[in-house]
């Protein structure tokens, strides 16, 4: 069960919030000032707390972040907990590690809100050698060929930072609860009919201090590899 740990205030009147974010986080303390700091004025952060055993969810709430707990461990349960929680009409996910820019957001909502596409969504460009382990590139490539033959989806990469509107999203009813969450997601929008653009954003380093549940590992790659194959079987 999903539970409101907290919400900061957020402007009110005609256009204020326009797309709510969600940042799915665990022990993301030490990120989440910059990545707040970052993100566009006219959208709203929505930080869900997955476990952290840091103060992400102080840190958020001294943000102005709406801050939700969710005890379930797994990407997609702390998403959907997220995209619950938001009221605005198009709702975007980043991760919480400073590696993306929120900046990228709003071309990616501009897409969506003008009709262009029905989710928008980053492919990850590193701007250094050493930023993408070899292990979760060579992972993510496999999966994304896989997806262009099964799906005949135009994508790259898994929707790191991607953009939709809030309804459209939860019609899909996306079940999975753990890493396979952004592939269940591309598959059933494929299967939607929905318009895919995939745009270029800057991957960069995380923040100092923090770790990649994925990539920060071959054994993180391994554990999410296992639960793409289950998704695509």
């Amino acid at each position: 069960m999903t539970a409101r740990a907290g919400r900061a205030e957020r402007p009110d009147g005609p256009g204020a919030v326009r797309c709510d974010v969600v940042l799915p986080c665990r022990d993301e303390a030490l990120a989440l000032p910059s990545v707040l700091a970052s993100l566009p004025a006219d959208m709203h952060p929505i930080v869900v707390d997955n476990g952290s055993r840091d103060d992400t969810a102080g840190v958020a709430l001294s943000h102005g972040a709406t801050v939700v707990s969710e005890p379930r461990p797994g990407y997609g349960a702390a998403v959907h907990a997220g995209v619950l929680a938001a009221t605005a009409p198009l709702v975007g996910v980043i991760d919480g590690d400073g590696s993306l820019d929120p900046a990228d957001l709003t071309g990616l909502a501009d897409l969506v809100e003008s009709g262009v596409a029905t989710m928008a969504v980053g492919r990850r460009r590193p701007i250094g050698p050493g930023l993408w382990p070899w292990h979760a590139r060579a992972g993510n490539a496999v999966i994304c060929w896989r997806l262009r033959r099964k799906a005949r989806l135009p994508v790259h990469d898994i929707a790191p930072i991607r953009v939709s509107r809030r309804d459209d999203l939860l019609d899909l009813q996306v079940e999975d609860r753990r890493f396979g969450y952004p592939l269940e997601l591309l598959l059933k929008a494929g299967v939607a009919g929905w318009r895919l653009v995939e745009v270029d954003v800057a991957y960069g380093p995380r923040a100092v201090g923090t770790k990649s549940k994925v990539s920060g590992s071959v054994s993180g790659t391994v554990r999410a590899m296992r639960d793409f194959a289950r998704v695509l079987r």
